[in-house]
């Protein structure tokens, strides 16, 4: 996996670019799609608005 497409540097801290799955909990984002965020493990989706 490439770790820059999770995490930016902004000074000295790091940020999560991507939500982690509420189901799974840290350690497992939540894919971004056109209309939606889903969990690849458990499935899990939240639809934008």
């Amino acid at each position: 996996m490439a770790v820059q497409d999770y995490y930016k540097v902004e000074g000295d801290s790091v940020k999560r670019v991507k939500q982690f799955c509420p189901r799974c909990g840290p350690g497992v984002f939540l894919a971004e799609h056109k209309n939606r965020l889903a969990c690849g493990k458990c499935g899990y989706t939240e639809f934008k608005k």
